[in-house]
C-alpha cells in the first residue's frame, strides 16, 4: 500500500488536466496583481518621496522625473488609497459575477489592471499617482471577491482547499515579484518599471482570459446544464467519473440524465444539435420542473443588505468578517507595506533584503501548507496561525525595543510563516464554504469590504500608531492583543467546514434550507 501523501499526490494527478491548470493560472493572476500593488511601494519609498538618490544613475527617460516630493502623511494616504479602490471593486465584484458570471467580471477587472499602472507609471505628482493607485485597487478588490469564487468552482470536490490556497499564493508570488524588483530597480526612475509592470501582465492575462471559459457551476445554475457539463469533462478528461459533482449542481435531471452524460431521448434519428435545442427548450419552458429547480438552486441571487439581515445568511457573514479582520488586524501589512522602513533602524544594510527574505518564505510556506487545510480542517489552520503569530509579534516587540537583532529578524520570519499557515489561505475558503451558492457573492462582498477596511487602518494608520507609541515595537503589543481577542471569537462561532456536503450540514441545520423568496 502507497503511503498516504502519495496517495494524496496520485489523486491531484488524477484529477488534475492540462486545460485546469491553464485556466486556474490565468485566473489567479488576479489575485497576483492585489499582492503586487499592496507591495510596489515598499522598497523604492524612500527614492520615491525624494527622501534619498541612488549613488549610480539610471534614467528611462529624461522626460520622467526621478521622484515625487512628498511627505510621511502623503506617501501613506498614497500606499491606503490603493485599499478604498479595492472596497468599492469588492462590493461592486460580488453581485456582478452572480448575475452576469465570473469570466465576465474577470474580464472587466483588467480594465484597472491597465489603466491604473499606466497613470501611476506617468504620474508626476501625487494626486496623479494617487488616482492610479485607486483605479488599481478597484481591480484588485474585484479579483479577491471573483476569482477565489471562480477557483473553488472548477476544482476538484476532493481539492478544493489545496487549489483554494490558490489564490494566496499568487498573491505572494504578486509580493515577491514586486519586492525583487524594487530591490534591483529603487533607483532614480528606474522605479516606474515596477508601476508599470503590473499594467503589462494585466494586457497579458486579459489574453489568457479569452481562451478560458466561465464556471460551469454558475453555467448549469444560470439555464446552460449542457454547456456546463461539456466544460467539466474538459477540465476533468474524459475518464473522470462526473455523478457526484453535477448532482452537487442541483440542476433537475429528469428531463436529461446530465449525471450519465446521455440525452434520454429514444428516437434514433435525432441529432445531436436537435437533442441540445430540445433539451434547452424543456429548460426553459414556463412550466419546467428544471426551471424551477434553478431558481432555488441559485440563479435568484440574494443581495449584500438581504444576506446580512436574513438569519439564514447572517452568521456565515459574520464568520467571514471576523476571519477577514483577524487576517488584517493581527498585523501582516505592516511587514509587507512597511517592511524595509520599519526595519532600518535595526538592521539598517539588510532591511530590503530580509523584505525579500521575508516575501519568499511567506510564498514557500504558504504552497507548503496548501494541503494542510484539506488535511487537519479549515478552523484548526486558522487558529495555530492567530496563535503563532500573537507570539511572535511579542517577540518581534522584544527584539526592536531591546535592539536584539537576531530575535528581530526571527521573530519576522515566524510571524510571516504563522500567517501562512492558516491566516493567508484560508479565509479565501472559508467564505464559499459557509454559505449556498445564491449567497457567495453577496457573502464574498462583506468578507471582503471588511478585510480592504482593515488593510486601509493598517496601510494609513500603522506609521501613525507606531510612532505615537515611541517608535520602538511596542505596537506589536497592540498586534498580540488583537490576535488573542480574534482568536477566542472565532473559535467560540466559526464552524468547520471540512467534509461537509454544504451551507446546512455546516451549521447543522436539518431539511432544507430557508431562503429568500
Amino acid at each position: 500500500m502507497a503511503p498516504p501523501s502519495n496517495s494524496a499526490f496520485h489523486t491531484l494527478l488524477r484529477d488534475t488536466t492540462v486545460y485546469l491548470c491553464f485556466t486556474l493560472l490565468i485566473a489567479a493572476f488576479g489575485p497576483f496583481q492585489f499582492g503586487y500593488h499592496l507591495a510596489e511601494l515598499n522598497a523604492p519609498q524612500a527614492v520615491i518621496t525624494c527622501e534619498k538618490k541612488s549613488i549610480k544613475s539610471a534614467n528611462l527617460h529624461p522626460s520622467f522625473s526621478h521622484c515625487i516630493p512628498m511627505s510621511v502623511e502623503q506617501f501613506a494616504l498614497v500606499s491606503s488609497i490603493f485599499t478604498l479602490g479595492g472596497l468599492l471593486g469588492a462590493l461592486l465584484a460580488g453581485p456582478y459575477c452572480n448575475k452576469y458570471g465570473r469570466l465576465r467580471t474577470m474580464r472587466l477587472m483588467i480594465i484597472s489592471f491597465v489603466i491604473g499602472p499606466a497613470i501611476q507609471t506617468l504620474a508626476a505628482n501625487v494626486p496623479l499617482l494617487s488616482v492610479g493607485r485607486f483605479i488599481s485597487g478597484i481591480g484588485a478588490g474585484a479579483a479577491v471577491v471573483v476569482v477565489p469564487i471562480y477557483i473553488s468552482e472548477i476544482s476538484p470536490p476532493n481539492q478544493k482547499g489545496l487549489f483554494g490556497a490558490l489564490t494566496q499564493i499568487m498573491i505572494n508570488v504578486g509580493i515577491l515579484t514586486a519586492q525583487v524588483l524594487g530591490f534591483f530597480l529603487s533607483k532614480d526612475n528606474l522605479w516606474r518599471i515596477i508601476l508599470a509592470t503590473a499594467g503589462i501582465i494585466g494586457v497579458l492575462q486579459f489574453l489568457g482570459l479569452t481562451m478560458v471559459p466561465d464556471s460551469p457551476k454558475w453555467l448549469a445554475e444560470h439555464g446552460y446544464p449542457q454547456k456546463a457539463r461539456e466544460i467539466l469533462r474538459k477540465m476533468r478528461g474524459h475518464g473522470a467519473d462526473l455523478d457526484e459533482e453535477v448532482k452537487a449542481w442541483n440542476v433537475d435531471s429528469s428531463s436529461e440524465d446530465i449525471c450519465m452524460g446521455h440525452v434520454k431521448f429514444e428516437h434514433p434519428e435525432m441529432s445531436t444539435n436537435d437533442r441540445i435545442a430540445e433539451e434547452e427548450s424543456l429548460l426553459r419552458s414556463p412550466g419546467g420542473s428544471r426551471q424551477s429547480q434553478n431558481a432555488k438552486s441559485g440563479s435568484t441571487s440574494v443581495g449584500i443588505l438581504a444576506a446580512l439581515l436574513h438569519p439564514t445568511y447572517r452568521p456565515a457573514i459574520i464568520a467571514v468578517i471576523a476571519v477577514m479582520l483577524a487576517q488584517q488586524l493581527t498585523g501582516i501589512n505592516s511587514i509587507v507595506m512597511y517592511s524595509v522602513n520599519l526595519l532600518s533602524a535595526l538592521l539598517p544594510t539588510s532591511a530590503a533584503l530580509l523584505s525579500v527574505a521575508v516575501s519568499a518564505l511567506n510564498l514557500v510556506m504558504t504552497t507548503l501548507c496548501a494541503p494542510l487545510s484539506d488535511k487537519i480542517g479549515r478552523k484548526p489552520c486558522i487558529l495555530f496561525s492567530i496563535a503563532g503569530m500573537g507570539t511572535s509579534s511579542v517577540l518581534l516587540a522584544l527584539g526592536i525595543y531591546h535592539g536584539i537583532k537576531i530575535l528581530g529578524a526571527v521573530a519576522t520570519l515566524l510571524f510571516v510563516a504563522s500567517f501562512a499557515v492558516g491566516l493567508g489561505p484560508v479565509p479565501f475558503i472559508l467564505s464559499n464554504e459557509l454559505v449556498g451558492p445564491e449567497a457567495v457573492g453577496a457573502t464574498q462582498s462583506w468578507a471582503l469590504a471588511a478585510n480592504w477596511i482593515a488593510t486601509f487602518a493598517v496601510s494609513q494608520f500603522f506609521p501613525i500608531l507606531n510612532k505615537a507609541l515611541g517608535g520602538q515595537g511596542k505596537v506589536y503589543y497592540l498586534f498580540a492583543a488583537v490576535a488573542a481577542v480574534f482568536g477566542i471569537f472565532i473559535a467560540w462561532w466559526v464552524p468547520e467546514t471540512k467534509g461537509k456536503r454544504d451551507a446546512d450540514e455546516v451549521w447543522g441545520r436539518r431539511g432544507s434550507r430557508e431562503r429568500l423568496e
